[in-house]
């Protein structure tokens, strides 16, 4: 069973999907902060305000002593933006990845016909001088 497992974790499609996997988790923090701390920022500047903390105050919280704001409820708008910000970003590039690729593959030439045959006709003069001899 141990032998089975390890043929089967070393198949070369397992390997390549764990790092896909790994380059895709390291790709998606690379895009999270060129949001956060490029796109945010300029988008913010629309809104006066940065990005990621724009929300929508459903009840108004009250201020601690230390100064903190508790019991706010609030709808957080500009992270969810920002979020499918980073989500369209890293579907463009895998599409072009993956458009890329297949644009490298080779163009699978299609099979060639088979040969033809000999004609009906064909078959029975050759039937036919068989039979003369």
């Amino acid at each position: 069973m141990l032998k089975e497992f390890k043929e089967f974790a070393m198949k070369g499609n397992l390997v390549d999907i764990a790092v896909a996997f790994v380059m895709g988790a390291a790709f998606s923090k690379v895009v999270t902060s060129f949001t956060g701390g490029i796109v945010s920022p300029l988008i913010g500047l629309i809104f006066k305000s940065d990005f990621k903390d724009l929300k929508y105050v459903i009840t108004e919280g009250t201020a601690n002593d230390a100064g903190e704001i508790t019991g706010e409820v609030a709808v957080l708008y500009g992270q969810f933006l920002t979020n499918v910000i980073d989500f369209i970003i890293v579907a463009f590039v895998m599409f072009m990845l993956i458009k890329g690729i297949n644009s490298l593959k080779k163009k699978e030439e299609p099979a060639p016909a088979a040969p033809a045959g000999p004609t009906q006709e064909e078959l029975l003069a050759e039937i036919r001088d068989l039979l003369k001899k």
